[in-house]
């Protein structure tokens, strides 16, 4: 590996703790980032020469100090700092660099929160902290998104100016605060953990690189937050799913449906990690919410050897008590399933009707595809494929789009002998 990608390396590593130590002392996000920038152009004029120091974490924030002292002296803007930054010139220096030796996790914890503050849009909360919680360049969040880079770089740069603009301390919610706070910062982990799972446009469905950054981001927060169980719950969600990723897609790239993917293939290391979490979800004692539920559903599903041993009961169960904490229609779909399997098509089909009159659901073409698939059930073939057509219509990637309009050609292929179509799926 040459210098370059050394250091590129080591800014994913230490750049997050930088930013953070220093926006703490300073006051400002921004500030921050350009002098955590400046350590490691300096990084990269210096190493050549002297070499990659033992400590490089400890090099940068001293490096990152120096120029904050002289950033201080020089700008007029920033005269009623220096005072303040120069008083003890040396000492302050080794305490700086001493903390990087030795990282203040509550620094990380306090700059996450403050990337996710709510005076902030959610498109830019999960730029910013991408950017500076997860440590990846703008074009790197640019590419995540399938966005131009200078959108990516105006969105993190107004979040900014917004953060500024609206005074946003630099600092830990309060007790009373945190729990709204903690659940805006576990959203926007797992709004970048979904668009890895499932992208809402481009070439690929699956963006593995996007969920892998969410779970790491995940694991950090936890590691800062061994007190909540909400931030357990989530990592073991993010990583029960993503123990799938070999077999979410097929060679085409196109959806491979739960019941048809292969599970041996299914990651184990993950699934026993996700499985560990939970369980330190549970060990806390708190009532499971909406993250921890979820990861619980997961969690039978990567317990079951097969589809058919799948433990549906207990599915619906968790799903009662999800629909009553999040009142959403999605939930009540997802629900609709493991009806479905529990009580029956009949049931099922009239569990989604509400859903119709739902105007949130106008735009969402997983209300069509379940429907369609229990038509087909059903015998209602005409029906089944008009629900999957139009699902199609409304699907946000090819692949997906592909994979209805097959589902709706079998939904009106020739019944065979028994009265139902050689490719259609058996009632479970």
């Amino acid at each position: 590996m040459d210098l370059r990608k050394s250091v590129e390396a080591l800014w994913r590593i230490e750049a997050p703790q930088l930013i953070a130590t220093l926006a703490r002392r300073i006051g400002s996000l921004d500030i921050a980032e350009d002098l955590a920038s400046e350590a490691f152009v300096s990084a990269l004029e210096q190493w050549p020469a002297d070499g990659i120091p033992p400590n490089p974490g400890a090099w940068l924030m001293k490096t990152a100090w120096h120029k904050a002292i002289d950033r201080a002296r020089r700008e007029e803007t920033a005269r009623k700092k220096a005072p303040l930054l120069v008083a003890g010139h040396d000492g302050e220096l080794a305490d700086v660099a001493d903390e990087a030796l030795d990282p203040i996790p509550d620094d990380l914890l306090t700059m996450v929160f403050t990337t996710c503050h709510p005076v902030l849009s959610p498109e830019s909360r999960v730029a910013l902290t991408l950017r500076l919680f997860g440590g990846l360049t703008t074009d790197e969040v640019a590419r995540a998104f399938l966005v131009p880079t200078a959108t990516i770089g105006q969105r993190i740069s107004r979040a900014k100016r917004t953060l500024s603009e609206a005074r946003v301390p630099i600092e830990a919610p309060s007790a009373g605060e945190l729990p709204e706070r903690l659940r805006a910062v576990l959203d926007v982990l797992y709004a970048i953990f979904n668009e890895g799972y499932s992208a809402s446009s481009g070439t690929n469905l699956v963006r593995a690189d996007l969920a892998v950054e969410a779970m790491r981001m995940g694991r950090v927060l936890a590691g800062l937050s061994p007190t909540e169980p909400e931030v357990f719950g989530l990592v073991a969600l993010m990583e029960l799913q993503a123990s799938r990723f070999r077999t979410r897609v097929d060679a085409a790239g196109i959806p491979i449906r739960l019941e048809d993917q292969d599970r041996r293939l299914w990651d184990r290391t993950l699934i026993e990690h996700g499985l560990s979490m939970l369980d330190r979800a549970f060990d806390l004692a708190r009532p499971l919410g909406v993250f921890s539920l979820q990861a619980a559903i997961s969690a039978c599903h990567a317990r079951a050897a097969t589809f058919a041993v799948t433990d549906w009961v207990a599915i619906l169960a968790l799903y009662d008590a999800l629909t009553q904490i999040t009142r959403s229609p999605v939930v009540e779909l997802n629900r609709a399933v493991a009806v479905l399997h529990v009580d029956g098509p009949e049931a099922a089909l009239a569990t989604t009707r509400p859903l119709l009159a739902d105007r949130r659901m106008a735009g969402y073409h997983l209300l069509g595809a379940v429907r369609g698939d229990i038509l087909i059930r059903l015998g209602r073939h005409a029906e089944a494929a008009a629900e999957l057509e139009r699902a199609a219509e409304l699907a946000p990637t090819r692949q997906e789009r592909q994979l209805l309009l097959s589902r709706m050609a079998q939904a009106l292929a020739p019944r065979n002998a028994g009265g139902r179509s050689s490719k259609e799926p058996p009632a479970e």
